[in-house]
């Protein structure tokens, strides 16, 4: 039955028989076979579909729920049988909010250090994203914000607390500042995330609490591009410490601490809620607070 499982938390994902099929590189005759088949092993119709695909029934919905945690305890035997024969290996499927992506790379560095013959697949992800992701089995673990929206039913661990500040080019009139406020940009030229970053809500918010609404000339969902406009523009951008820092290197840009306004928001890992976790996320965990611990 798990291999039918598996081909309905694709149609589910997918919502589409086709691309499910190709997801899972079967045909689709094969895919709606299997389909068939789980729904006469439940005894219970789990799809509504026509000539394409209609949605769950009340069933399916049901049986999502039992599906996801019926494959996510399977992927995770086969790893701890894996791990008691070989030790740690595979790949990790990471997702990381754009801001968070420094810090990402310095983790799986550290942990490829210890556990070489581990491999990471790293994406970068709106926080909504990362949470379905996990939700769906299509990340490991994620890298995003722990205390400023709600996480649901998983397992975290604090890696930093965010700081920003004001990147522009090094004869913009604010260069020469020490620090300045959300309310000194009041009427600066902006490049900043788009809306369905949370980065961008909780800046907007520091805005709001300034009294102020930001003008954001530009929008994207990649900090290099952000940045990449202030070096050829007469934009300006805001972003966390260290990711302005590594984004500035070698630029004739600054960056400038900001002061006030709802910072410190804590950024860390996010895990499926499971105990005990794989041998390979409980390794990740146990790095990443000994890094949260020497930070």
């Amino acid at each position: 039955m798990l291999d039918k499982l598996e081909m309905f938390l694709a149609v589910t994902k997918e919502q589409h028989f086709g691309r499910a099929a190709e997801s899972l590189g079967i045909t689709q005759p094969t895919l709606s076979a299997g389909i068939k088949q789980l729904e006469e092993q439940l005894g219970v119709q789990l799809i509504f579909r026509g000539s394409r695909y209609g949605g769950l029934t009340p069933e399916g919905q049901s049986t999502l729920v039992w599906a996801r945690r019926i494959v996510g305890d399977a992927r995770q035997l086969r790893q701890e049988m894996r791990a008691l024969r070989h030790g740690l290996a595979g790949t990790v499927r990471f997702a990381v909010i754009p801001t968070a992506l420094t810090w990402a790379s310095v983790l799986t560095a550290r942990f490829a250090r210890r556990h070489p013959a581990v491999r990471f697949s790293v994406l970068s992800r709106s926080s909504i994203d990362i949470l379905q992701m996990i939700d769906n089995l299509d990340a490991d673990v994620g890298l995003s914000y722990l205390d400023n929206e709600p996480l649901g039913r998983v397992s975290t661990q604090p890696l930093y607390r965010e700081r920003y500040r004001l990147v522009c080019a090094a004869d913009a009139p604010l260069a020469a500042r020490a620090s300045v406020t959300w309310a000194d940009l009041h009427d600066a030229p902006l490049c900043l995330l788009t809306s369905e970053m949370q980065n961008r809500r909780i800046i907007n918010r520091c805005f709001m609490l300034a009294g102020i609404e930001p003008q954001a000339m530009v929008e994207s969902n990649s900090t290099v591009m952000l940045v990449a406009h202030v070096e050829q523009g007469d934009w300006m951008t805001i972003l966390p410490a260290e990711m302005a820092t590594f984004l500035t290197a070698g630029k004739p840009l600054v960056s400038i601490p900001i002061e006030g306004g709802e910072q410190g928001h804590a950024v860390g890992l996010v895990a499926p809620y499971r105990d005990p976790h794989t041998p390979v996320i409980h390794a990740l965990l146990a790095e990443a607070r000994r890094m949260a611990a020497e930070a």
